[in-house]
């Protein structure tokens, strides 16, 4: 198995990179502070800008599941979509690959607020393997792009049978420089949320933990390489925009983003706190 290339530019052991996530693409040339950002907007776009900072590139895959049930984009798709961000955006810190969620609405389907899930209809051991199998696919295609490889399940059992398909297809998770968490974003402050982040640490994986907000971060940010969330923009479109702003609401703004990302970091709990970059605690 082709290992990943070389990710010079995270943060070492013990200090954790936490990505703001937006969807809007012009903001990698506004700040240096770490973006996550869907490849389908940089997709979408006829030129593109170029990154300040460091930024990771989300598949989109929670949106594909939801509105589809199925993944739209082919593996060689995406990897030409990625090739051309790293090109014309700046190389990334990595990307994630077509992975399978197994949320229950995913899954199944069902309403949650304005969103139709219209359900995959599969089981989570089959969200599993088309997980490990994309990866491979992925990394066969485009062994020198930085694509991760993501966990997926929904207890601890679950996700040690995800981790150990990785390990019979030849994949080194301890060897991989980010090893995505998925299908926690719900979990992610509750017991059950954090028993899934210690246990998948406690085997020495480097690990990014997808949709994090403040009290997941207080359980676990100690345990984490890496977490983003867009929690934002949900957090500004409930309340009136910041003062001397004409929008009605802040829910894409640059500068309550920015604000809000400081008080996300200066709101752990200084006894579970990791240690940040430099760059994050700015």
């Amino acid at each position: 198995m082709t290992q990943p290339v070389p990710i010079r530019e995270l943060p070492p052991p013990g200090r954790m990179r936490f990505y703001l996530t937006t969807h809007k693409r012009h903001w990698v040339k506004l700040t240096d502070k770490p973006l996550f950002l869907k490849s389908e907007h940089f997709a979408i776009a006829r030129t593109l800008p170029e990154a300040l900072g460091p930024y990771a590139v989300d598949s989109g895959g929670f949106s594909e599941l939801q509105r589809h049930g199925r993944w739209t984009r082919t593996p060689r798709q995406y990897i030409d979509d990625l090739r051309r961000i790293w090109e014309h955006v700046g190389p990334y810190d990595w990307a994630a690959g077509q992975d399978w969620m197994c949320e229950d609405l995913i899954i199944h389907g069902g309403q949650a607020g304005p969103l139709n899930f219209v359900g995959t209809h599969l089981s989570v051991a089959e969200h599993q393997r088309r997980t490990v199998e994309n990866f491979i696919e992925l990394r066969s295609l485009a062994p020198d792009l930085r694509i991760i490889p993501t966990l997926q399940g929904r207890t601890v059992p679950e996700y040690e049978h995800c981790r150990e398909l990785y390990e019979r297809a030849g994949v080194n998770l301890r060897a991989e420089p980010t090893v995505g968490l998925g299908s926690v974003c719900r979990l992610q402050s509750t017991n059950e949320g954090a028993a899934i982040v210690t246990a998948m640490a406690a085997h020495g994986l480097r690990l990014h933990g997808f949709g994090f907000k403040t009290l997941g971060l207080a359980k676990v940010g100690h345990l984490l390489a890496s977490a983003d969330s867009a929690a934002w923009s949900l957090h500004a479109r409930k309340r009136p925009p910041m003062p001397g702003h004409t929008h009605k609401n802040c829910a894409n703004c640059f500068d309550y983003a920015m604000r809000w990302r400081t008080r996300v970091l200066d709101a752990i709990p200084p006894w579970h706190q990791p240690t940040l970059e430099r760059s994050e605690a700015a």
